[in-house]
């Protein structure tokens, strides 16, 4: 059963104030103007009218709903499950992340619960250190920590209004209409005309294949995820450590100061059946690294069941001329909806993060009125992120394809002199790089 709570009522903003002297305030669209509704009244079909919906409550959903609330807009999220999807493990945000989380005053209240990361150590399977690294060495600014996932989501969550957000709302059909809104058909028969869709629903994003999009592509390895648990306080350094063996790789990071992520990618043809059972989950993974460091056989034995999973790695690759543009009329993409990549980077996450506040930002000036129209702030938006998203992308590909090779002339070189002698983390970082100013409404 679907909950559709009543729409608490806006905080004041020029846009509200505005809207409520004059019920509605037109903003240019290039052909006509398109009237931002405040009443949430019920049009003569039954239709819940709203101004910005947003689809999806995961990390780029809350960013983007979070974004817009900064600057005084309002918007309602749609999401499928009952609750936020608190599950699965933890993320790495590197300080492109932190300067979005600080724009939308979230990164202090994030800090103060992980651990800062202080560099990386690469070993070879048989513990054998090749190279460690040191982050501030390579670059003063930078800033990495392993954040869980739930903790995350709750703390954007607690940003917003109440009521924000719509559990049990399974979006099932979208349609545009001739003026340019849009009607999205819920699971349970309810329907919703949007203004704006923002569409923040995930790889398998409904909003993405409705604009066109082809199915993210699968890359030939798998990963298991886990969170490690040490009731007593976890032992580890504050470093990345990496464990490289021949077409399988592992890795873990300390989170907080009983809490460690670990990650095992294997190769693997094809996708496998779906396993959600954790004791055959932690069987399987233990298996594969069976002669590696007791450290990561330790990690996989302490971690609840409930933080242990198996997933294919997907990425979809935004060909200039052959993928669709980020948006379609009004109705625009967000993070993995739009340009899922594979976490070899760690830049999955923080793109997302990157995504939201330019798309704030664009849309904020279009319906104050700085802009063109809302279709011209989202065509800006996707040809400003599409330079950013794509590149990652393949690099992201490149990397863990290279990372993955089992042939042993090409593991020996990397172990022996890419590694060890050539190998430099200042460049492979200056993707990190990203600066955007905390957002405030405009007072004018």
């Amino acid at each position: 059963m679907s909950l559709l709570l009543p729409i608490y009522p806006p905080s004041p903003s020029p846009l509200h104030s505005l809207a409520r002297s004059y019920r509605w305030l037109p903003v240019r669209t290039g052909s006509k103007p398109v009237c931002l509704a405040v009443t949430r009244a019920q049009t003569s079909s039954g239709d819940q009218e709203q101004d910005v919906v947003i689809v999806g409550a995961g990390i780029g959903g809350l960013a983007t709903a979070v974004s817009l609330h900064r600057l005084g807009i309002r918007s309602v999220v749609l999401e499928q499950a009952e609750s936020l999807r608190t599950g699965g493990t933890s993320l790495t945000l590197f300080k492109n992340g932190w300067r979005v989380l600080d724009s939308i005053s979230v990164g202090p209240q994030l800090r103060t619960q992980f651990l800062e990361i202080e560099g990386m150590v690469v070993k070879k399977e048989d513990g054998r250190e090749l190279r460690s690294f040191k982050f501030k060495d390579e670059d003063q600014s930078q800033e990495v920590r392993a954040v869980e996932r739930r903790v995350l989501l709750e703390t954007l969550a607690s940003q917003l209004p109440p009521q924000t957000i719509r559990f049990s709302s399974k979006l099932k059909t979208i349609q545009s209409n001739a003026n340019g809104d849009t009607l999205l058909q819920l699971e349970d028969g309810s329907q919703l005309l949007a203004k704006i869709v923002i569409g923040c629903d995930g790889i398998r994003s409904k909003v993405a294949t409705w604009m066109g999009f082809s199915e993210p592509k699968y890359v030939g390895h798998c990963a298991f995820r886990g969170l490690g648990f040490y009731p007593k306080g976890q032992p580890f350094q504050r470093k990345v450590n990496y464990i490289y063996g021949r077409g399988l790789r592992a890795g873990y990071v300390p989170v907080s100061a009983t809490k460690v992520y670990w990650f095992i990618c294997f190769n693997s043809p094809s996708l496998g059946p779906k396993i959600t059972d954790p004791a055959i989950l932690k069987k399987q993974a233990k298996e594969l690294v069976s002669t590696w460091p007791k450290d990561l056989q330790d990690l996989i034995d302490l971690t609840p069941d409930e933080t242990i999973s198996r997933t294919p790695l997907v990425d979809r690759w935004l060909w200039p001329g052959v993928a669709p543009p980020a948006s379609k009329g009004r109705v625009v993409l967000v993070g993995d909806a739009w340009h899922p990549m594979t976490p070899n980077l760690g830049q999955g996450a923080c793109c997302a993060l990157e995504d939201s506040v330019v798309l704030a930002n664009k849309l904020a000036g279009a319906i104050n009125g700085r802009a063109e129209s809302v279709e011209g702030a989202m065509e800006s938006y996707g040809s400003e992120r599409w330079s950013r998203a794509f590149p990652l992308t393949v690099r992201a590909n490149l990397v863990g394809a290279l990372l993955q090779w089992d042939n042993p002339l090409v593991c020996f070189v990397r172990d022996n002199v890419v590694i060890p002698k050539l190998l430099r983390l200042g460049p492979m970082l200056e993707h990190t790089n990203f600066e955007c100013e905390p957002l405030y409404a405009s007072k004018t």
